[in-house]
């Protein structure tokens, strides 16, 4: 198997699954206790979750907090929701449907459009009563970087807050300075099921989740010692590699442009991620290469859309008619992907796209 999906998920390290065995530990352990219970095992559990929290922090801007979620989305709803009832919620035409959906649900919302490359300018107007602006920092289907910072100025020239999806860029490049920020550690080599949500010195959340008030009152439930563990573990690593990560990613870009060099780009060459390979070729049934191609894991948009039917909400924001949007592929590489997985998946990609005559 080739997988070459790294925006839907990415391999979990190694060094992060070793930092959460002892966590894991059944009868006869002492990792299983609860970190918030008063005992020592528990003072255990809860000693780890805080060293992980510091190694999570420390790829994010100084000035903030660090709450642990089950993932972006739970993060991303607690920002949008746990701002401020009332007021508009802005968001760019690509973001993931975590805020889309979340800040449509909240009443009132409005979209900020992108242009065909797939860039939310901030030259564009934010209705009066505007209360929070998303715009995520690396596009999740297309891998296009965003003016974070201009949308953070025109956020607080509007007394607005800025929130940032920066799913795709935690790990990968130096997070943007934002009100909110919300990361998932299985995009980064990390374990499902474990996020955060950064929140700045100063900014007031209302509670969003009520329980037992755990995470400073605003995010109730059992935390676990062995996903966070492993989510710290993940962060301390991709601190470490940020710059020999992202060398071999430019390699492997460099190269799968070459081999791909028929086929259309989708979004900014430039203004982009280069894990993200966003491709199309017109005509391209994409459900049957992707049935001649089975030992090649790749994408025809993002993990949470698939199977609606639906062409990409993103591909068609850059200007793609249904068709186009539907013949396009994403492929996305990273830390774990050599240089003759991407020519051997190349390969067999071409070749069953000119078996459909194209």
């Amino acid at each position: 198997m080739i997988y070459l999906d790294y925006q839907a998920t990415t391999p979990l390290a190694p060094e992060a699954r070793d930092a959460m065995i002892r966590w894991l530990d059944g009868p006869g352990g002492t990792g299983f206790g609860n970190p918030h219970s008063a005992h020592r095992m528990g003072r255990e559990a809860k000693a780890a979750i805080e060293v992980a929290r510091e190694q999570v922090a420390a790829l994010f801007p100084p000035g903030g907090r660090i709450i642990f979620t089950s993932g972006a989305t739970e993060a991303l709803n607690l920002a949008i929701r746990g701002s401020g009832l009332g007021g508009t919620v802005a968001y760019s035409a690509i973001e993931h449907s975590a805020v889309g959906d979340t800040a449509q649900a909240m009443g009132r919302s409005h979209v900020l459009a992108v242009d065909s490359e797939g860039i939310c300018s901030a030259q564009q107007d934010l209705p009066a009563d505007t209360r929070l602006v998303c715009v995520m920092q690396v596009n999740n289907e297309i891998g296009t970087i965003q003016p974070t910072l201009d949308w953070h100025r025109k956020a607080k020239e509007n007394n607005a807050l800025f929130l940032c999806d920066a799913v795709q860029a935690y790990g990968k490049i130096p997070v943007t300075a934002a009100d909110m920020i919300a990361i998932s550690a299985h995009k980064f080599y990390g374990p499902k099921g474990v996020g955060a949500l950064w929140v700045r010195d100063g900014v007031e959340l209302a509670e969003v989740q009520t329980g037992g008030g755990q995470e400073f009152g605003l995010r109730s439930g059992t935390l676990s010692p062995a996903l966070i563990a492993g989510m710290g573990a993940a962060a301390k690593l991709a601190n470490e590699a940020l710059d020999r990560d992202s060398d071999h990613v430019e390699t492997l870009w460099n190269r799968a442009r070459e081999l791909f060099a028929d086929w259309t780009l989708n979004g900014s060459a430039d203004a982009r991620w280069h894990g993200n390979l966003n491709i199309r070729r017109d005509g391209l049934d994409v459900a049957r290469l992707m049935s001649d191609c089975r030992t090649v894991m790749f994408s025809a948009g993002s993990a949470c859309a698939s199977g609606s039917g639906r062409p990409s909400h993103v591909l068609k924001a850059i200007g793609l008619s249904d068709a186009q949007a539907k013949s396009s592929i994403r492929l996305g590489f990273g830390r774990y992907t050599t240089l003759q997985e991407i020519e051997e998946a190349a390969r067999l990609i071409n070749a069953a796209a000119e078996a459909q005559g194209l």
